[in-house]
């Protein structure tokens, strides 16, 4: 199997002090082409978000492998996982995750705190990421001054910092309106169409799922549907 992502046979069970196992995926295989945008979705403990912290290098499977860019990633240290999060995965959460008495370039800039960038060159790409989603003119104000959709244009404007061949997002419309969720897909969609950047989006909104090109659908730990 090639691809940008490579699961296969993925397990994962959580423990219960020491007697009850919660078995949470169960030989979940999945092949995500590099460029591909993938909507997750299904209902609450099906394992999508299980599975979306695999693919973030959060944490590792019980059993199986997951390749990422053609690097195993299932079996390295926490250091080592920290290192792919941050060089490879841009995130986007349903929260935005933005520090609150922050300004919207210094939120965009925090990936960068753990590279060894200058802070000339930190500033300058932060002003530039943000720049791409639209949201230079608003760049020194503090974030909690910013609308739900402007925080939302930030948190991307973090997430591509890196200049990452995958981005996560996690209901990334789910605190947004719907003319403002579908100003957030849009962008989305053009940076995975034009930048060529691997998409996962996990969703429980079957028109934001309309994004995605391919719907995989997850129900008690294994994948059911894959459209």
């Amino acid at each position: 199997m090639n691809g940008c992502i490579v699961a296969e046979d993925l397990h994962k069970t959580y423990y219960l002090g020491n007697e009850v196992e919660v078995p949470a995926l169960r030989g979940v295989s999945l092949n995500v082409e590099c460029g591909e945008f993938v909507a997750v979705m299904g209902p609450s403990g099906s394992g999508k978000s299980t599975f979306m912290n695999l693919l973030g290098c959060l944490d590792t499977p019980s059993h199986g492998r997951l390749l990422l860019n053609g690097k195993e990633v299932s079996s390295l240290t926490p250091t080592q996982l920290a290192k792919v999060r941050n060089r490879e995965i841009g995130f986007i959460f349903q929260n935005f995750n933005l520090l609150p008495r922050t300004s919207a370039v210094e939120n965009v800039e925090i990936p960068l705190l753990y590279s060894r960038v200058s802070t000339s060159e930190r500033y300058r790409r932060a002003v530039e990421a943000l720049e791409r989603v639209g949201l230079k003119e608003r760049m020194h104000n503090l974030s909690n001054q910013l609308s739900g959709g402007e925080q939302q244009r930030v948190a991307i404007a973090r997430a591509l910092i890196n200049n990452p061949s995958l981005i996560l997002a996690d209901e990334p419309t789910g605190n947004l309106d719907t003319h403002t969720s579908n100003e957030i897909m849009q962008i989305l969609k053009e940076f995975n169409e034009l930048a060529g950047i691997t998409i996962i989006l996990v969703t429980h909104e079957a028109d934001i799922a309309r994004y995605a090109k391919r719907k995989v659908l997850f129900r008690d730990g294994k994948i059911v549907s894959d459209q």
